[in-house]
């Protein structure tokens, strides 16, 4: 079995995740940074194929400064995403500042939630949900990903 691929929080560069328990220790081959900053991270026309091709599932939060409830939603997310991290990444796609992306992702309402793995869209979700509600829809996103 082939090593899971991921990317490099602060210079989005590949990496091949080895077999250490601690993966919040792993740093990347090429800059020497974390790979997991245990934050998000900004999603942008110049990183997106890295996030998307990541083997380990990226869960994209869909979102516009104007929104409420995108930022009423934004404490939660990077409180999941410092809970789980390094077994899901995440990264904020602002659909003001990359309209592009947005529309490719068929972003019709925010915040919009997309977790990619393999570069494959495994779910989407709409609108703003409480830490707890979060993270059991993204468990249950992991446990299809499993069987599948």
């Amino acid at each position: 079995m082939s090593q899971p691929i991921t990317y490099c929080s602060h210079c989005f560069t590949k990496n091949r995740l080895g077999q250490e328990n601690d993966l919040s220790s792993a740093r990347c081959g090429r800059c020497q940074h974390p790979l997991f900053a245990h934050t998000p991270v900004t999603a942008s026309a110049s990183n997106i194929e890295s996030l998307l091709q990541s083997d380990v599932p990226v869960v994209i939060d869909c979102w516009a400064s104007w929104c409420g409830p995108c930022l009423q939603f934004a404490p939660v997310f990077s409180q999941v995403a410092q809970e789980l991290e390094p077994r899901m990444r995440f990264a904020k796609l602002d659909t003001e500042q990359e309209p592009a992306l947005a529309a490719r992702f068929a972003i019709r309402s925010i915040p919009t939630l997309l977790v990619f793995a393999g570069g494959k869209l495994l779910a989407q979700r709409s609108g703003s949900l409480p830490a707890s509600v979060f993270k059991m829809w993204l468990q249950s996103v992991l446990e299809q990903q499993v069987t599948k």
